[in-house]
Parts: C-alpha cells; sequence; structure tokens
C-alpha cells in the first residue's frame, strides 16, 4: 500500500524535525479525535519525546492540536506493541475474520489501556495498520489465566 503525505502533513513532520531533531516517516492529522499522529523513525523516539515529554507540549503549542507518537518497527508484532503503549500486549492472534488479527493483552488493567479513551488508541491502531499495509486490528482480548496464584 503506497502511503500519500500532503502538504499539511510535510508541514507537521518538518516542524517535528525542527523541533526535536527526530526524523518521523509519516504522520496522519485525525479530525476525528483532534490529534496529530506521528510515526517516528526506530530509535528517535527518545529525541522526539524530550526529557520529561518537554518536546511533545512545545509540539502541541505550536500545532493545537494533542500530539501522540508511535515508534515504528519492521517488525510488525513489535510495530503493534508500539501503537497500544503503554498496554502491555502480549501478543496476536487471527480472528474469526479473515484478515483481521485480535490483540492480546497481559491484563484486564491493560484492556482500558487498549483500548483507550472514546476508543481512541484502538483507533489509532487500526488507522496506523491500514496505512501501513498491515492486518485490520480486531478486538482487544484478554490473555488467558496460567493457572497459577499470585
Amino acid at each position: 500500500m503506497e502511503r500519500t503525505i500532503g502538504f499539511k502533513e510535510r508541514r507537521y513532520i518538518e516542524e517535528l524535525r525542527i523541533l526535536t531533531r527526530a526524523t518521523a516517516i509519516d504522520c496522519i492529522i485525525d479530525e476525528k479525535f483532534e490529534r496529530v499522529i506521528y510515526v517516528i523513525r526506530q530509535g528517535d523516539m527518545g529525541l522526539a519525546i524530550g526529557k520529561k515529554g518537554e518536546n511533545i507540549r512545545r509540539l502541541q503549542n505550536v500545532l493545537g492540536k494533542k500530539v501522540e507518537m508511535v515508534e515504528y518497527s519492521d517488525d510488525l508484532f513489535q510495530f503493534i506493541t508500539h501503537m497500544f503503549k503503554p498496554a502491555n500486549v502480549t501478543g496476536t492472534k487471527e480472528s474469526a475474520i479473515p484478515g483481521t488479527i485480535d490483540i492480546i493483552v497481559k491484563q484486564k488493567g491493560d484492556l482500558g489501556l487498549a483500548i483507550g479513551k472514546g476508543g481512541t488508541t484502538i483507533e489509532k491502531a487500526r488507522i496506523l495498520s491500514r496505512r501501513f499495509g498491515g492486518p485490520e486490528i480486531g478486538e482487544i482480548i484478554v490473555e488467558e489465566a496460567s493457572g497459577g496464584t499470585q
């Protein structure tokens, strides 16, 4: 799947580079949730975030929108894990729907994080998965208990 980046997205990517010296591979302007999602080159996430999130705050002030960042990875599972952070994604499995995968999280508390307030996180993952030619994202499932007591 070919990704096309418009003028506004290019401007936002350049703004990120100027403010943080980090490189963004892609930028998505999500009007539904009034946010900008950056896909950051692998290894540049620390530069992009800055000390205590300083760069993200500066970027949000300049752009006037909420800013979210996802670190890119060539490994599909690792990329999916980055999309759902801070939720602890432990695996994926094929869904009953062809071409769709379900996301497995470690514990029930990660379920809310993986979905996000109003579905923001799962929607971000669906947008990125489509844009980067990955499988469709289906449901979020809590990992079955291993039978041991804690």
